[in-house]
């Protein structure tokens, strides 16, 4: 009888999905969309959408609906497409394009630059001309857009900031005294490279965190290493946290 259930269930599954697509136009759709019915039933329906040539496989899980033109079949909006990858919590801005979305620079990079924790991902969805820094730790799935920004320009020690070293000093103590983020970035420090651990420490005691919080940081840490802080060299704690004496 659970048998007959399932297979009963199909077709109303297949029928639906089709419906919704059809009477959706022209746009992207995921499984997701669909999360109120049975999920081999819709991968099912879209494999056969696909076949037929209704819809149009972009990556895993993601097809896009195209409609008729004097051209041919349309294609899938780039702006689209670069929001859709957005939404998947292991893509992060990078570089300009992190500098740009917390407030260190005011341009619009012409070529996108993300970062994930995935070892590769679609062209298709974020662009041929898009920079990827890949292998990302699996930690930074846990974080927000902006926490995995910050992370990103503490990498590469904000040098993507058009301010001074002083002001970019003094938006990123803004940033990480709102919302939790220090705290949540302490968490998975573990997982960062030394140069970043070092400069969440130096950051951590300009904002008074715990003793505790900033011994745990320092024990990770070779005490003869030198770290280059870049834009950061500015912070009053940051020859405490093995910042290299000329920068």
């Amino acid at each position: 009888m659970k048998r007959m259930g399932k297979t009963s269930s199909s077709p109303k599954t297949s029928s639906l999905v089709r419906s919704r697509i059809e009477k959706g136009g022209e746009r992207l759709w995921r499984m997701e969309d669909f999360r109120d019915q049975p999920f081999p039933a819709v991968a099912q329906a879209f494999s056969r959408l696909k076949r037929k040539g209704t819809l149009e496989r972009l990556s895993k899980g993601v097809y896009y609906r195209p409609r008729q033109t004097a051209f041919g079949p349309s294609r899938p909006s780039p702006t689209a497409i670069r929001q859709l990858a957005q939404r998947s919590k292991s893509i992060f801005p990078s570089g300009s394009s992190a500098a740009n979305l917390l407030g260190f620079s005011t341009q619009t990079p012409k070529r996108g630059e993300v970062a994930t924790s995935s070892l590769s991902l679609p062209r298709k969805l974020i662009g041929a001309e898009t920079r990827v820094h890949a292998r990302r730790p699996e930690a930074w799935k846990s974080l927000s857009e902006t926490e995995g920004a910050i992370l990103d320009l503490l990498r590469n020690g904000g040098k993507a900031s058009e301010l001074s070293p002083d002001e970019t000093t003094a938006r990123m103590l803004r940033l990480l005294s709102e919302q939790k983020r220090l705290e949540k970035l302490i968490a998975i420090a573990g997982t960062e490279p030394p140069r970043v651990r070092a400069l969440l420490g130096a950051f951590a005691e300009a904002l008074h965190a715990p003793s505790s919080k900033l011994e745990k940081l320092r024990s990770t840490l070779n005490p003869l290493s030198r770290f280059s802080f870049g834009q950061f060299a500015a912070l009053p704690t940051a020859r405490k946290w093995l910042a290299k004496e000329s920068q």
